[in-house]
């Protein structure tokens, strides 16, 4: 099998190291009022979320002149429209609110939009945010229909993934995503398509939800069923800046259980937590009768990987075992995490709920899967469900469990630092890069750790 061209040397190159690294002569202790403090909510709302780039929606929302998406994060609502005279991918980006009197002038998606009208006074524009009829604009004296333009946002697309920035004068998003989109080429995002976004309402911070997803560490407790088919301690870390990763292999026990486990039981151990993701039903026992000679666990995984790609139109030829079953998990400031493998994408933000209070928030989910060339796109269904209601799996039923909790202690009196280790290296930078976007002063700052 001939593996995948096109990556950066690095991509394997780190292959055997472990998720620590060198460690610090101390722990990295954060002040835990940033996750639960309203002034510090408030801080985060007027000098970071307005000036980074965020995963909006997918292009297939907005694929089509007049669709037109809501994206909401805290207090901040922006309106992505399909304008056929838009240049480019045909997207333009406003926020959301009437010149007038402040009205919101869309909510939620939909099609067919051939003008921005607000139905509070029938003030109306264009697609491209200008604006063409004032009812009664007589009464209003000299009015110029340009001076009163919708307000502009930046919008971008990388993967078939849309991003938006309040801020005009932000960098590209390309270079915003650093080393990300070159060390993943290999995998061509671009051939997913998302079927479904699930939006979980949680109890929780966002920070408390994004920092379940940046690290390894918790696997050996939490995730029991999970350490029997993941090494979680050769999962080499990077940081680049706003951006960072980690390579989990897959289809190997942990090296915890020192080479206890057989292979028969790392199988039903991948297969309990991610069969879906070979197509394999729940319960499917280890064919052992059938493997050749010298074959792994991780091979077996990546065989019917391949022929469940295969019954979906897909050529998985290109991928060998380690394209299918290691997982490359990228983090991106402040709230996105991105997980691919040759077979598989899901992307996951975590951002501020609706009542502006630190202790909510949400977990959004972009389900994907990957689609032979010309098939057919169509927008995604978008699901929004309270965290007891949800069931996105074992493993993501677990790490949403645990979030109430975590909130909930963060806020006990003795409880001053949140404690991070090297292996919380990625934590550490979202919390590094949070302090240079709110311009924190020095007493304010975290202390200790990696610098």
């Amino acid at each position: 099998m001939a593996a995948a061209t096109g990556n950066p040397a690095s991509t394997r190159a780190r292959v055997g190291q472990d998720a620590i690294g060198t460690p610090p002569e101390r722990p990295t202790l954060v002040p835990a009022e940033r996750y639960y403090s309203p002034a510090f909510a408030q801080l985060e709302t007027d000098r970071m979320w307005p000036k980074v780039w965020q995963l909006a929606c997918m292009v297939d929302h907005v694929a089509q002149p007049g669709d037109y998406f809501e994206y909401r994060c805290g207090p901040y609502a922006v309106l992505i429209v399909h304008d056929p005279q838009a240049p480019g991918a045909g997207l333009r980006a406003f926020q959301n609110v009437c010149r007038h009197r402040g009205n919101s002038l869309c909510a939620g998606s939909g099609s067919g939009l051939h003008e921005l009208k607000c139905g509070y006074h029938g003030w109306t524009w264009d697609l491209g945010g200008t604006l063409k009829r004032v009812p009664n604009r007589k009464g209003f004296g000299a009015l110029r229909l340009s001076d009163f333009p919708l307000v502009p946002v930046r919008v971008d697309t990388w993967a078939g993934l849309v991003f938006v920035n309040l801020d005009l004068d932000a960098m590209p998003l390309l270079q915003y995503l650093e080393a990300m989109p070159d060390d993943i080429a290999w995998c061509h995002l671009e051939d997913f398509r998302c079927y479904a976004t699930l939006c979980v309402e949680v109890d929780a911070n966002w920070k408390t939800i994004a920092d379940g997803y940046s690290e390894t560490y918790h696997i050996q407790t939490l995730h029991p069923e999970l350490l029997r088919c993941v090494d979680d301690i050769h999962a080499p870390q990077q940081i680049w800046g706003h951006t960072g990763k980690s390579d989990q292999p897959y289809g190997v026990p942990s090296p915890r259980f020192a080479g206890a486990l057989s292979d028969e039981e790392v199988w039903d151990a991948y297969v309990y937590t991610q069969g879906a993701l070979m197509g394999t039903a729940a319960g499917t026992p280890f064919p052992a009768h059938d493997r050749p000679a010298g074959q792994t666990v991780a091979d077996l995984i990546a065989e019917h990987t391949r022929a469940f790609a295969a019954s979906r139109g897909v050529n998985l030829d290109w991928a060998d075992t380690d394209r299918i079953t290691r997982l490359h998990q990228y983090n991106v400031f402040p709230n996105m995490t991105l997980l691919a493998n040759a077979d598989h994408l899901t992307v996951m933000c975590s951002r501020p709920g609706a009542e502006l209070n630190p202790d909510k928030g949400e977990l959004v989910m972009f389900l994907m899967t990957r689609m032979p060339p010309g098939a057919a796109r169509s927008k995604p269904a978008d699901v929004r469900v309270p965290a007891e209601q949800s069931e996105p799996g074992v493993v993501l039923s677990q790490d949403i469990g645990v979030l109430a909790g975590l909130q909930r202690g963060m806020h006990q009196p003795g409880f001053t630092h949140v404690v991070l280790s090297s292996e919380e290296r990625r934590v550490i930078n979202m919390h590094r890069n949070l302090e240079r976007y709110l311009e924190l002063p020095e007493a304010d700052r975290m202390r200790g750790g990696i610098p």
